[in-house]
């Protein structure tokens, strides 16, 4: 672990409106730091004025103050954070320390309210909280569009074993070109020998020899340019004929597709989020409950001494004053003082209510699975929508691109038919124009001068023939030299699919095993009677999530306690005492503010409300956890403050 650099500098604070402070400024040095002092002594609202330094928006405004300001210096730099009231709101604005405090109030910023130390006692889902600062749709993103790069590459790599394959027949097809053009070669040679010497022997004149060479001469050039159009309306005609075929294609998966309404798209919307708000009106149901549970079931087991002393103080009871607290309440007969009324009720009836307060807490629980299950649902949903009205969108722009190139296709093949029909048009009257000048005597001649001309037009085409092959060679060798970089990619593409898809699963096993780890350390050291070990067993199982169902990590925690004899048996976390459930939640944070490496994003841990645990544990707890940060601020009851090392700074006056 790397800590801050920043975590060996003085911190000075100064808080102005902030929680129930008017205005202080307080110092402290790189270390432990124990803010001591009684109940409502502004400790947490110090803490409160830190976090929002930091970055946390989980800090108020002074009751009666329109505006607050809380400004941390760190060495050389300062930041500074404001709460302002308006229209009965306060908004934050300044520069905190950090941009995104997520990470920080999950696992750095343990004051009572923090959601690592309750999810514990609530019995919530660890492995959701432990993976939330964990992007896992981004993850997912990543994976999905390294896997469409894959295809590709492979589509590639297949495109090019082909084009590979297919350099042989190219090769040979040159040969065979450049054969075919010294054939035609040696025949033109031929063929204008034969000319030379039909010219020797008619006695034409130079001016009429000349016209009918030129004659020729535009004949050819007129029917090389004839053969060219013909060429390209037939390419053309192809071309707006596969355009067509994939509009009529597009056409058919339009009228099979669904259409996606943005009423629908919002209803959905709406929806996901009446569902979530329910999810949080059970959440603060449910912490209720646990709440009003844990403490009956406190009451009922004696372990809040002064308050029962507290009911045992008037007259209606003062037969009971002779023995312990404990037997004062709970007698033979198993009645006990109802710490809501006062009167004797039988023990049986309280802890008929506390079973019913669990049977509720557990209803609230399956309704808020429930809750869950179908948010995911309507995600699904939400997002097939999305991904089909993209589809059709992208299926639209499409249609009008290939409306487009018909268009234009369509009419530059009305401007090559026009061409043909005037080329074709030259031909005939060239021809015409040829057979004119044409003589009984000069027939052979001119027969030579047509055979010549029509030799080295088939010429000029081999010639045209062999550079697109040449071309294609020269295009395909290069493709295929190619292979080596794409095979590269690909195996880089795979290497980072597979650190992809474990990523999530790293995390999950990091996280069980710090706990685990600190967990059993901190048992140790707070050795709790009769508690053996706390540890999280992570588990696979199958889980429906939305319309599929698919394998997820479930955190299992544990616990196992020991009796007199020595014999062990696992306990539920329920049955953990307040002491035990808030070390369990404290050591759950600091797994989350190890394995996500918080102490390279901000250098501190905050501790408050640790009233539950005794001063000695308090102590040895402060020192395991100031091993991980470079700055831990602990508010202290005098009475815990005491057992604290002397070593460490104290704050008394806020």
């Amino acid at each position: 672990m790397q800590l801050s650099d920043q975590a060996v500098n003085q911190v000075n604070l100064s808080v102005h409106n902030i929680g129930g402070i008017d205005e202080t400024e307080v110092s402290f040095s790189p270390g432990v730091t124990a803010l001591t002092g009684r109940n409502a002594t502004n400790r947490t609202s110090l803490l409160q004025a830190i976090m929002a330094t930091l970055g946390s928006d989980q800090s108020s405004l002074k009751g009666d103050a329109e505006e607050g300001r809380a400004e941390l210096t760190l060495g050389d730099e300062t930041y500074t954070r404001t709460l302002q009231r308006q229209n009965g709101t306060v908004s934050m604005g300044g520069e905190p320390y950090l941009e995104d405090p997520e990470l920080a109030d999950l696992f750095a910023f343990l004051l009572e309210s923090n959601e690592a130390r309750r999810a514990v006692a609530r019995g919530d889902d660890l492995r959701d909280l432990i993976m939330r600062p964990v992007d896992t749709d981004a993850i997912q993103a990543e994976i999905e569009q390294l896997k469409r790069e894959r295809q590709q590459l492979d589509d590639e790599l297949s495109e090019l074993d082909s084009l590979k394959q297919q350099l042989p027949g190219l090769e040979e097809k040159r040969t065979q070109l450049q054969n075919d053009i010294e054939e035609k070669r040696t025949e033109l040679a031929e063929k204008e020998a034969e000319l030379e010497e039909a010219d020797a022997d008619i006695g034409e004149t130079k001016s009429e020899k000349a016209e009918l060479d030129e004659k020729l001469d535009e004949l050819s050039q007129t029917r090389s340019r004839l053969e060219d159009v013909r060429y390209n309306i037939t390419t053309e005609e192809e071309s707006i004929e596969a355009v067509e075929d994939e509009m009529d294609s597009l056409e058919d998966d339009a009228a099979e597709g669904v259409e996606v309404s943005e009423e629908k798209l919002s209803s959905i919307t709406e929806q996901i989020r009446t569902r979530r708000e329910e999810k949080q009106r059970l959440d603060s149901t449910m912490t209720e409950l646990q709440t009003v549970i844990q403490f009956n079931e406190e009451m009922l087991e004696g372990t809040s001494p002064e308050l029962l002393a507290a009911l045992q103080s008037g007259d209606d009871h003062e037969s009971h004053s002779d023995g312990s607290v404990t037997d004062q309440l709970v007698e033979d007969t198993k009645t006990v003082v109802c710490w809501t009324c006062g009167t004797e009720v039988e023990e049986r009836t309280i802890e008929g209510t506390i079973e019913r307060l669990r049977d509720l807490r557990k209803e609230k629980l399956s309704e808020r699975n429930a809750l869950d299950s179908e948010i995911s649902d309507l995600r699904d949903e939400k997002s097939e929508l999305e991904a089909t009205q993209r589809q059709r969108e992208q299926a639209e722009q499409r249609r009008r691109q290939l409306e487009s190139e018909i268009e234009d296709r369509k009419a530059r093949l009305d401007d090559l038919r026009e061409t043909r029909t005037a080329l074709t048009d030259d031909v005939e009257t060239l021809e015409e124009a040829v057979e004119e000048l044409e003589q009984e005597e000069y027939s052979d001649v001119l027969d030579l001068h047509r055979e010549a001309n029509q030799i080295e037009f088939e010429l000029g085409r081999l010639e045209s023939d062999l550079e697109e092959v040449e071309d294609e060679i020269e295009d395909t060798e290069s493709r295929v030299g190619d292979r080596e970089q794409l095979e590269a990619r690909r195996e880089e593409i795979s290497d980072e699919l597979a650190d992809l898809r474990t990523r999530i699963e790293q995390i999950e096993t990091q996280a069980v095993e710090q706990f685990n780890e600190h967990m059993a350390t901190v048992l140790d050291l707070l050795d709790y009677e009769n508690l053996e070990r706390i540890w999280i067993d992570r588990t696979k199982r199958e889980v429906r999530e939305g319309r599929r169902k698919s394998t997820k990590s479930v955190f299992d925690l544990h616990v196992i306690r020991s009796t007199e004899s020595g014999t062990t048996y696992e306990d539920t976390i329920d049955h953990l005492s307040e002491s035990e459930r808030e070390v369990t939640g404290l050591v759950f944070a600091l797994a989350g503010y190890l394995v996500h490496e918080v102490y390279d994003i901000v250098p501190f841990i905050l501790l408050d409300s640790l009233e539950a645990i005794d001063s000695d544990r308090i102590a040895a707890l402060i020192d395991y956890f100031s091993e991980s940060a470079g700055y831990l601020v602990a508010a202290l009851l005098p009475e815990d403050a005491a057992a604290v090392d002397e070593k460490h700074e104290r704050v008394t006056e806020i």
